[in-house]
């Protein structure tokens, strides 16, 4: 555990959080430092969230065969064959819509990490520690977002916005998702019922989360969603 732990520091932890201090060094404003932050991991990110979201369209189009093959074969085996054969044939890959969400997950621990200790610095007055030495360190950091929103405390109105971004997101990406059939398609029904709650018990837990956190945390979330949502429209427009 202990070198995972720093292999996790190393690769992810340090670098965000020096990146961060960075984007402060440029423009003193500890939620533009943050907005920067996110932006730039977003684009980073981008390729693979753009081959997930045609992963998922690509999926959208092709459920009236896929529900055929559902209920042509019920046998448990066959019918996963022919799935598989039937998502190699049109080069679609079920799982490469997840893709994305897996790799921003430590990236999202790394970021809870780095706005608990930032912000508990700047609570106790502490000095800044583990900045690079091509890095200027600016000793302590103005919690302050434009002069509004104190980052280091929660906020109410940060996680409000985050989480009505998150219900945006959702309501978009379950739009266009096929209508409920019945039959041999009620595991895919639930499925898809599941979904739907999701879109919008999701949404307020991260508003009950948010407001557990220091405010940086929200407004990654709300910031990144936002990308999301505008990489979707992006897409799709082409």
């Amino acid at each position: 555990m202990e070198a995972i732990s720093t292999i996790f520091n190393q690769l992810l932890y340090q670098p965000l959080f020096n990146i961060l201090i960075f984007f402060y060094n440029i423009i003193p404003d500890f939620g533009v430092a943050i907005i920067l932050l996110t932006l730039l991991l977003r684009i980073i990110l981008f390729p693979l969230s753009k081959k997930g979201i045609k992963a998922r369209k690509s999926l959208e189009g092709l459920q009236p065969k896929i529900k055929e093959i559902q209920k042509k074969y019920k046998d448990k085996e066959e019918r996963a064959r022919q799935m598989m054969n039937f998502y190699k044939e049109n080069k679609v890959n079920p799982a490469s819509g997840c893709l994305p969400l897996l790799i921003q997950l430590p990236i999202f621990i790394a970021l809870y990490r780095l706005f608990i200790n930032i912000s508990e610095m700047i609570t106790s007055n502490g000095q800044l520690e583990g900045v690079y030495s091509f890095i200027a360190n600016p000793g302590t950091i103005n919690p302050m977002f434009l002069g509004l929103v104190n980052l280091a405390l929660p906020s109410l109105f940060l996680a409000i916005a985050a989480g009505v971004f998150q219900f945006i997101q959702s309501k978009i990406m379950f739009k266009s998702s096929p209508a409920k059939t019945q039959g041999a398609d009620q595991k895919m029904n639930i499925q898809q019922s599941m979904g739907r709650q999701m879109t919008y018990f999701m949404p307020l837990i991260i508003v009950f989360i948010s407001l557990k956190l220091p405010a940086g945390l929200p407004l990654y979330w709300a910031v990144s969603t936002l990308f999301g949502i505008g990489e979707y429209w992006l897409v799709n427009r082409k």
